[in-house]
């Protein structure tokens, strides 16, 4: 009754554990070029997938609860299979990178993504050791992934992330590029430069309160998205304008979403 009893609970851990990571897990859609998953890495829409999944400059997210969200690819680095997406939303469940090194040799790791179109796929296998691939070191482990997987987290069973699944080599065992990489990597990227638009407070004949564009910045960030003076945006997005990777524009009484690079020209910047 007791190994029955201890049966159940391993159970119950391990649903909780892949209920857990799939909160912060997404799926990635690139078109009809191919897809696979991301990690949720910040609460306010910064989204880490691998370079290899993310082929367009801008991509489709769509998060756990089935919201869909435009991504612009803001970073690729195709030597460590890393890419970084802006989504425009807040309050997101953010993935908990470990801390502490590791993986260990033997440790017990879960990988979780959408595999062939499996959604939240659960695979489990041990950690062998870091080693070097072309180059670029990864945490491999004994442990299935799929086509899907890609860009998805590799985790301890604390729910932790130790990686970002990448690939599989030869005997089928899993690459994993690091944590502390992919936090280099993540950090590296500077936050958005202003968006280069001058407005004015107006009010609408309904009576919405709006900030009309009354300038556009040359080489600005704001130029290269297509706004243009006369442009009205809701008096709500004025406060985000700056880490917006999307806005609703009001222009010739229609509303149009314009999607927001996150930097400028590096020629051109603002």
């Amino acid at each position: 009754m007791s190994a029955l009893l201890h049966g159940a609970a391993v159970a119950r851990d391990f649903a909780a554990l892949a209920e857990h990571l799939s909160a912060s897990t997404v799926a990635v859609a690139d078109g009809n070029a191919g897809a696979g998953s991301g990690v949720i890495w910040t609460a306010d829409g910064t989204i880490v997938t691998n370079a290899h999944v993310v082929r367009r400059r801008d991509v489709q997210v769509v998060l756990s609860d089935g919201r869909r969200f435009p991504a612009p690819v803001v970073r690729r680095d195709e030597r460590r299979d890393l890419a970084l997406l802006r989504i425009d939303a807040t309050g997101l469940p953010a993935a908990e990178p470990r801390e502490e090194p590791g993986p260990r040799a033997g440790e017990l790791l879960v990988a979780l993504g959408h595999p062939l179109g499996v959604a939240n796929a659960l695979s489990m296998g041990i950690a062998h050791a870091a080693v070097t691939h072309r180059g670029t070191r990864f945490v491999q482990a004994d442990l299935r992934l799929q086509p899907g997987n890609s860009g998805g987290p590799l985790a301890d069973v604390h729910g932790r992330i130790v990686g970002i699944n990448s690939m599989v080599v030869a005997g089928g065992l899993a690459l994993a590029v690091p944590v502390d990489a992919v936090r280099e990597f993540v950090g590296a990227v500077a936050a958005p430069g202003p968006l280069g638009v001058h407005l004015a407070a107006a009010r609408l004949p309904d009576g919405r309160e709006v900030a009309v564009v009354v300038r556009v910045e040359p080489g600005s960030r704001a130029e290269r998205a297509g706004i243009l003076v006369g442009d009205t945006i809701a008096a709500r997005d004025v406060a985000r304008l700056r880490s917006a990777s999307s806005l609703a524009v009001g222009r010739g009484g229609m509303q149009i979403i314009i999607t927001i690079p996150h930097e400028a020209a590096s020629a051109r910047a603002a």
